[in-house]
């Protein structure tokens, strides 16, 4: 197994801290060193980082990569660690591994057998939280909800929709975590009344280390992610921080996106690809790739992505013909179906060809897919077409497509 040496970094609250994680022959060794005072993280950072470093005999070109909990979080905080991994990234030419700090504190949190589902809650201020949700299988720590603002009054709601699926990965219960827990009176009791585990408070400071953002970053980097440093970046949920003052006097106040649609729909970009591609192979068993999809951005194909709370749940990609739309491929995430995801994604395609002027929208599916075809005659298609032999099958076998057309009864203006 090879060497590698990772310097991280985690200042997404008051307490800046580092942590060094080196793996020789086989043998690993993590080091830490922190400091209290959200006012100092700038001066207090690399000091810490150049002693772990003498005190494991390494020099700064020894490194292998570095690594940063990218948030949520104070936006000053996450612009030191961010900053300063990029910075030290760019001058020993190494690459930056970016950790969610919400995944670090569930990781702290979840002790011994840390198997099942953990939602973590922390306070956001402004009468709002940061809230997220991991499954852990063995080692491996999934996404299953990023990281989201909410407000404190629709905490329990969100958690009501969406606390049975967790169950049921989880085989029964689910684990809570998080400083909101203390933070806002009754919100651990409305958790256990959903069916969280919600430990009692210790007392302990309720926050991501770095030594924990170091072993996320170890996984990542065997498992291939570093990223160029260029594409280091802190993960902000809060775009704006609060209504104007000509909006306070409205009676609006605290955060605008925590009193937004919490159910959304954007541009599909070059950023949303790791999540694409990945919902796209729970549903195919012949999927695209992400490069597949990068190609078809590069190419100038419409996609769209519906997210909810910051997750993603589907996504649809267009290409564009002289006499109509082609509908390439669109995908639900398997927890979100039949929940209108897909329903949604349709509108913004056929909204697209009345924009564009096309008359009709076309598809393939397979013969096979029952379920597809249902949802698209329900929506208007109807088969017009046949293609021998369009998609790979198993055993190396082939199978026909349909070719479906939705006809707008009107060309679009």
């Amino acid at each position: 197994m090879d060497d590698f040496h990772i310097l991280a970094f985690e200042t997404s609250s008051s307490l800046c801290s580092v942590a060094l994680l080196s793996q020789t022959a086989g043998r690993v060794r993590l080091r830490a060193a922190q400091h209290e005072g959200r006012q100092e993280h700038a001066e207090r950072i690399l000091p810490l980082a150049w002693q772990l470093l003498a005190d494991a005999g390494l020099k700064r070109a020894d490194l292998s990569a570095v690594a940063f909990g990218q948030g949520p979080g104070g936006f000053t905080g996450l612009r030191v660690a961010c900053g300063v991994a990029q910075g030290l990234a760019v001058a020993l030419d190494i690459p930056v591994l970016p950790v969610d700090s919400l995944c670090a504190l569930a990781l702290q949190q979840a002790g011994a057998d840390a198997s099942g589902v953990h939602l973590v809650l922390q306070d956001a201020r402004m009468n709002e939280i940061y809230a997220a949700a991991y499954e852990c299988v063995g080692d491996e720590w999934t996404t299953l909800q990023a990281p989201a603002l909410i407000a404190r009054a629709d905490v329990t709601a969100w958690v009501a929709d969406e606390s049975a699926a967790w169950a049921m990965r989880a085989g029964g219960g689910w684990a809570a975590h998080g400083d909101a827990l203390d933070a806002f009176p009754g919100l651990a009791d409305e958790l256990r009344a959903l069916g969280a585990v919600v430990a009692a408070g210790s007392g302990e400071r309720v926050c991501a280390h770095a030594a924990t953002v170091a072993r996320l970053a170890a996984r990542a980097w065997q498992r291939g992610q570093a990223l160029d440093a260029a594409l280091a970046a802190p993960a902000y949920v809060r775009d704006k921080v609060a209504y104007t003052t000509v909006e306070r006097s409205r009676g609006l106040g605290g955060n605008p996106q925590a009193d937004a649609a919490r159910w959304s729909i954007h541009d599909m970009g070059m950023s949303d690809l790791d999540e694409v591609a990945a919902i796209e192979r729970q549903v195919q068993s012949f999927p695209w790739t992400r490069q597949n999809f990068a190609d078809g951005l590069a190419a100038g194909y419409r996609g769209w992505v519906v997210r909810r709370l910051g997750a993603m749940l589907g996504f649809a990609l267009v290409m564009d013909t002289p006499d109509m739309a082609h509908l390439l491929v669109i995908g639900v995430r398997p927890d979100s179906q039949r929940r209108g995801v897909g329903a949604e994604l349709l509108r913004y395609c056929t909204a697209h060809c009345h924009q564009a002027g096309l008359p009709a929208l076309t598809l393939e599916v397979r013969p096979s897919n029952a379920q597809a075809i249902a949802f698209y005659q329900q929506h208007g298609f109807q088969q017009l077409g046949l293609r021998r032999g369009y998609y790979p099958a198993a055993r190396g076998a082939r199978e026909d497509a349909w070719i479906m057309t939705l006809t707008f009864q009107e060309t679009p203006a």
